[in-house]
């Protein structure tokens, strides 16, 4: 298993909060009750994926951002040049440790004094301010499709070759957002070239590199982790690429690597 991370979380706190975030996030932040959570992402202009992260409603006034990927610390400044006279605050949050819990229902939040738990159906997220974290939860989220953005893939990727939508960290009928135009478009009028895979590895690689066949670029790299001597990873792939391949053949890549696709979101 890889080593354990700390965790990048990021709180905005104020009587502004919720409208704040709703106009910035790609998701239906409004539709957020106190006490869940939910996939949601940042935008460049582009449509690009700057950061996605659990969006958890801890009270009225706070929310609780658990990035996959990135760092806290200049999401927040980033953000902040957006707050003009809105009644908020965004700091990084003293929630730094991540670790594993017994399962909770998909998107529930609990609350306590020393930690934030986040539901994930088979099993939870624990945030917390003391202990010792781990990673066994990357395995069955890898699993799940959710994606873990390593540093080199931040403002490159489409939501739709994450398949956000189907995470529904994606809106499409809510008001402006930076990006929307792009995403809406891509929806409506199709043109995805990429999707997410789960797919099997015969040897470690890197999250973040490139994959290429025959010295074309064929997609990118997200998670990878060794598991029961098996390389299990998520993958960025275009799609003529993983169109082409038959139920559990291998595609031979450069620098002798080789994978299998075990299971294709496409949305």
């Amino acid at each position: 298993m890889p080593t354990p991370c700390p965790a990048e979380t990021l709180l905005i706190e104020g009587p502004d909060a919720l409208a704040f975030a709703h106009a910035q996030f790609s998701s239906n932040v409004q539709s957020l009750a106190v006490g869940a959570w939910q996939f949601s992402a940042w935008l460049n202009a582009q449509g690009r994926v700057r950061s996605l992260f659990h969006l958890a409603r801890l009270d009225e006034q706070r929310l609780l951002l658990l990035l996959r990927g990135g760092e806290a610390e200049a999401l927040g400044e980033a953000l902040r040049r957006y707050v003009f006279r809105s009644k908020l605050t965004i700091t990084a949050s003293p929630w730094r440790i991540l670790s594993t819990d017994a399962g909770l229902p998909l998107h529930e939040v609990r609350i306590a004094s020393n930690d934030i738990t986040l539901g994930c159906g088979t099993h939870s997220l624990r945030v917390g301010t003391d202990g010792e974290g781990d990673s066994n939860w990357r395995l069955p989220q890898l699993q799940f499709g959710w994606p873990w953005l390593p540093p080199s893939t931040l403002d490159t990727l489409l939501p739709s070759a994450l398949s956000l939508h189907r995470l529904q960290a994606i809106a499409i009928d809510k008001g402006c957002y930076p990006g929307q135009e792009i995403v809406a478009r891509l929806h409506w009028r199709g043109g995805h070239k990429r999707h997410l895979c789960n797919v099997h590895l015969t040897r470690d690689a890197t999250p973040g590199d490139t994959l290429r066949s025959n010295g074309n670029d064929v997609g990118v790299l997200l998670e990878v982790i060794g598991n029961d001597n098996d390389i299990e990873a998520l993958a960025v792939l275009n799609d003529d690429t993983a169109s082409t391949l038959a139920e559990h053949a291998a595609l031979q890549l450069d620098d002798e690597l080789s994978l299998r696709i075990q299971r294709r979101w496409e949305n």
